[in-house]
Formats: C-alpha cells, structure tokens, sequence
C-alpha cells in the first residue's frame, strides 16, 4: 500500500501574487513537533501585510468560481492571523483591555483583517476549501465581539461606582417667584449658585473615554452597530437613572400625584423644577459631549443615540409635570404651575437643534397642560369675586379681604406678567371663535389695535382688567353695606387707595393697567375724598353760618348759644365716631386730617372771634364755648386711628 506523502510545512516565502503560500520541505517536516510553537508578536506586522495582500488580491476577483481551480490560494498568513488572534483573545482573559495600548493596538489591528476576511470568505462559501477559514474567522469575530461588548459595557458602568456630588450639596434650588400664595406666605431670598467644578457629569476618565470610543469605532465598522448601540443606550440609561435618583428625583404616578397633600406636592414641584433645569443645562449637555466623543467616527449614531436617551430622561419628567396639571385646581397652585410651564419652555432655547422634535413636541403637550390648567385658575380668580356676597361690612371702613386677597395675588401673578400673556395668547389662539368671551376678547383687542393692526392690548390686559372691573362692582356693593354715607366713601377710600397703591408699587401690573386707567382711579379717589368731606364736615359747619345769628347788626343770643351747643355736639359725635374708623394708608390719613383741618379750623376761629364777645365771661363762656381751635385740631388728628377708646381717654 503506498504510504501517504507528507505533508508541506509553512514557511515565509511569496508566490507570484506577493503574499505568503505554502512550500513543500519533507525534512522540516519530519522534525515537526505535534503541536507548532506560538507565533511570535514580532511576526504580526509582517502577517497583517501578507494578509492585506491577499484581502487585496481576494476582493478583485469578479468571477467566484475562479477560486475553486486554485485553492492554494488560501495562504499560510491567514492561518497564522488566526492564531495570533486567538491567543490575543485569551490573553484577554487575565488582562482587561486598556492596560497596554501597543496590545489593544494590534488586537484591533487583527480583528479588522479577520472581519474584512470574514465578509469576503462569506461570497466564496460553495468552494469546500474556503468553509474552514470562514468558520474560523466568523467564530473569531464573534468571540472577539462578545470581549469587546463585555469590555464596552464594563467601562460604561465603572462610573456608577464612582461617586457623584448630589446637586442638594452645591446647589439651592432654584426659588420661584413665588412660593407659596396665603396668610403665612413667606418670600425667602433664595439664590442659585453657578455649579461647582467639584460636579461632573458624566463621571468617567480620559482614558476610559479613549478606549470606549475604540471599541465602539470597531464594533460599529465591522457591522455591530446595533449590539454596541443596544450596550450604550442599556448601560447609560441606568447611569442616568441612578443620577437622578441621587438628585432626589423619583417616579411618581397620576394616582400617588392626586393624593398627596398640597404641602408634600409643593415640596415635590420645586425639586422637580431644580431638577429638570439641572439635567438638561449641566447633564443633557455633558452626556450630548460623551456621545459626540465616543462615536466621533459616526455623528448620526451619536445624535440617535442621545435623542433616544434624552427622550426616555424627558418622559419621566413630563410624566409628573402632566400629572399635576391633572390635580385639582385651585388658587394658590397657580405660581408652582407657573413655575413648571417656565421650566419646561426655558429648558430647549428656541435655536437650540440638539434635541429631537419628537422632544420638543413632547415638552410642548406638556407646557400646553400646565399653560391651560394656570389659565383657568388665574379666570376662576373671576367667579371667586362674583361669588363673594357677603352681607357684614368690614369694621370701620377698613380694607376689605378681598381687596388684600386679590391685588395680592395679582401683584404675585403679575410677576409672572411675560408668561401669563404667552399663556393667554396660545389659549385665545386655540379657542378661536368657540365662545362668545373669547369673540368678546377679539372685539376689545381689535378695537384698539394700531394702525397696522396690532393689538395695543393683550388677552391677558382684558382679563386683567375684567377683574379689576368685577372687584370695583364689589366693592361698590359692598359700600351700600354701611348706614353711615360719609363711612361708605372712608371705605370706598380705604379699598381705592389700597388698590392703586398696590398697583403703583408694581411694575408689571402698572404697565398692564396704564396710566389711563391710574388716572381714573385717582379722580375716583378725589371725588370719594368731596363726599366724605360734604357728608360730615358739610353739615358741621352749618352751625357755623351767620345767617340768622344777626339783627340790626347784634347778635341773637339765643340762637348764638344754640349753635355753639349744636356745633359741640356734633363736633362730639363725629370725633366719638370717626376715631373708631380705621384709615391705614399713612399718606391717606394725614390728607384727610389736613383736609379736615383746613375746612373747619378757620371757619371756627372765624366765627369764635366774631361771636364769643357775646357770650358774658365766665361760666357762661366756659358752658357753651367748648373748644378753641387748638383743641379742634388736637382732636382732628386723632381722627381715623381705629381707637374706640379716644373719646373716653380724652374725657377723662
């Protein structure tokens, strides 16, 4: 039986095609050990050309079947970049990737021949001799593949270990305008500092960086895009989460949204405010920067990547911005759910193009809910004046409640001045013609629009002043309670005064009324101070007219003493009475006592200088000449001072 010749061993030589083939040398191969020796690091750069070469040689063949005549082509430094590859992958197992760079090097090196290789032994598959090498190769890839993945995902999740500065340490949350809106409110001068170098996100080292976007550059280029996409978007998912859980930020659903107390809920709101503004000016910014980074190589990889991230980040917050513009409405919720709708329309400048429309879309839906839902309790401010018929006037004329609680709550709402126009003009847009307040709308802008058509005011100014309007009928109203005329134009006084103060001392509401409107109010306050004054002081100085005092040129003494009594008593009466009453406005009170003073003080020291001669010295004088005019205007300043024990102080 004829023996089997041996066969060929391996050595370096080319063949006509340039690259590495296989020789025949029988005495090499009879001293051949079972097993043949590692081949040597300093062969690679040696094989990597061959192997081009052959890839080179390979890729031109247009006919496929031509390589099933010549299967020698199969050259030896394909089988030698199997081996190198293979004993870098197990090298791999004791030594992580990263710790020598000339190794990750030419580990990448390999793998590019071996997947380039692998694509183009997949066009040869029917020839018998290229199945082997094929299969090698595509277990290589895979196995090189699953090293990198594990490697990827590792350094992806080294940061989590990392500790990160919680935002509570460095920063203060961001303090609203408003706060809170009732009798305990507070307003504390809260700042937010500039971010600290000490907080970075993500936290992650330049040589971390380095290597995951070497990985990702190779997995991507030998057609892993979707496996290493999956790994970075799984991994920075999670880091995010942990991120935001460290920030104090957690899911909350409708249903827990809807129960808690307003209190807990408001607490929530501010966090949650911090928070998103936080993560889309330091985090979204600093993890858009590591994307950029680690897929340099492939920009739209990276934006998906980003978007797809920033969007499941974004749903969380918008799930509990749309949750609590669900909850109950009510009148001191309208500043936090402004608070929200600023958040969300600042956090994406309106040139900014980092983030996805579907993004913007979604943060849009969510503003317009909380928009609506601040619209409709700023109007219900409206029905909750209407509904205000209380029949018991406030105790001496003094500002009512309602006045305090509505110019209070519009000077807070005006600070909000910018946003609730942004607001009421996106809701008139969206209402169109539905109703006929909104046709009234329309009507009120147009007619006093510019010359090119413009508004001159807002749907906002009209709400703004429709509730001014509703508040001075209330008040109106509220005047008739009072028997006393000259007490109802105090009161009218008091609520007026209080009103244009308000708006005077603020900016934003006094720009929206106008001066027209502040004028107006201030001849109103004129007119109520000309009733006041004919109301009391009028009938007062009655006593003091001549008429019917004088006969033949004498005075009547009779008469004389009548109206010295009946100015005495009346003078009693009123200070008895208009001490108790309660002008609070400092400036208000001593126009008033000046007014007063200047109308019954001369004609009192006028008609005492002229008719006292007439009275007989002594008890007589002291009986019927009460006051001198110093007393009176002792006595006017104490006027309107809410002491109801003036006048017994002074008797006694």
């Amino acid at each position: 039986m004829d023996r089997k010749p041996p066969e060929k061993s391996v050595s370096f030589s080319r063949n006509a095609d340039g690259f590495a083939g296989r020789e025949q040398d029988p005495a090499m191969e009879a001293n051949k050990p079972e097993e043949a020796s590692p081949v040597p690091e300093s062969a690679l750069p040696q094989v990597l050309e061959d192997v081009d070469r052959f890839i080179d040689t390979l890729s031109k063949i247009k006919d496929k079947s031509l390589l099933k005549s010549n299967p020698s082509e199969i050259p030896v430094c394909v089988e030698l970049l199997f081996k190198l590859s293979e004993t870098k992958i197990a090298n791999y197992d004791s030594n992580r990737f990263g710790q020598n760079q000339q190794d990750d090097d030419s580990f990448f090196e390999c793998l590019t021949r071996i997947s380039r290789l692998t694509n183009l032994f997949s066009e040869f598959t029917s020839n018998p001799i290229i199945v082997d090498p094929f299969n090698r190769s595509s277990n290589l890839l895979h196995l090189s593949i699953a090293l990198l993945d594990s490697e990827f995902r590792t350094i992806l999740e080294s940061c989590i270990r990392i500790p990160i500065q919680n935002i509570s340490d460095s920063k203060t949350p961001k303090a609203s305008k408003q706060q809170s809106f009732g009798p305990n409110h507070q307003d504390p001068d809260r700042t937010e500092p500039e971010p600290t170098e000490d907080e970075q996100f993500p936290a992650y080292s330049q040589e971390s960086i380095s290597n995951m976007n070497k990985i990702a550059t190779a997995m991507i280029s030998w057609g892993y895009e979707k496996e290493c996409c999956v790994a970075y978007n799984m991994v920075r998912r999670n880091v995010f989460n942990v991120e935001l859980d460290k920030l104090g930020f957690i899911n909350t659903n409708v249903e827990d949204v809807q129960k808690m107390q307003w209190e807990t809920l408001e607490g929530e709101i501010v966090a949650w405010t911090d928070i998103l503004t936080h993560c889309y000016s330091v985090l979204f910014a600093a993890e858009l920067k590591l994307c950029n980074v680690v897929f340099s190589g492939y920009p739209s990889v990276s934006q998906r990547l980003f978007s797809e991230l920033a969007l499941v980040v974004t749903v969380r917050f918008l799930n509990f911005a749309e949750a609590v513009a669900l909850t109950k409405r009510s009148a001191e919720k309208l500043f936090k759910f402004l608070d929200m709708y600023e958040a969300l329309r600042d956090v994406i400048p309106a040139n900014d193009n980092t983030y996805s429309k579907e993004i913007k879309s979604q943060l849009c839906t969510a503003k317009s809910l909380l928009g609506e839902a601040a619209a409709s309790i700023f109007c219900d401010l409206e029905n909750s004046i209407r509904r205000d018929h209380s029949r018991t006037p406030v105790p001496s004329g003094a500002v009512h409640p309602l006045t305090r609680y509505t110019m209070n709550y519009l000077k807070y709402a005006c600070e909000y001045q910018n946003t609730l126009e942004q607001i009421f003009q996106q809701r008139m847009k969206n209402v169109g013609d539905a109703g006929g307040k909104n046709r009234q709308w329309d009507a009120e802008i147009t007619e006093g629009a510019n010359e090119d058509g413009t508004p001159k005011t807002s749907p906002f100014s009209v709400q703004l002043n429709g509730i001014m309007d509703l508040l001075d009928d209330n008040l109106e109203m509220k005047s008739k309670l009072y028997r006393d005329p000259a007490l109802r134009y105090v009161f009218l006084m008091n609520n007026g005064r209080y009103i244009l103060q308000k708006i005077k001392g603020s900016t934003e509401i006094n720009d929206t009324m106008g001066a027209t409107w502040c004028r107006k109010r201030s001849t109103d306050l004129r007119q109520y101070h000309k009733g006041y004054t004919r109301e009391t002081w009028g009938k007062l100085l009655q006593c003091l007219n001549h008429e019917g005092l004088l006969v033949n040129g004498k005075a009547v003494k009779p008469v004389l003493k009548e109206r010295f009594k009946m100015f005495n008593s009346m003078f009693d009466e009123i200070y008895k009475t208009q001490s108790t009453w309660v002008v609070s406005d400092e400036q208000l009170q001593s126009e008033l006592r000046v007014s007063v003073s200047a109308v019954v003080i001369p004609a009192y020291r006028s008609f005492l200088g002229r008719f006292q001669q007439y009275l007989s010295a002594g008890r007589q004088t002291e009986k019927y000449i009460k006051f001198q005019a110093e007393d009176l205007e002792n006595l006017i300043e104490q006027l309107f001072d809410g002491n109801p024990n003036s006048m017994s102080k002074r008797r006694a």
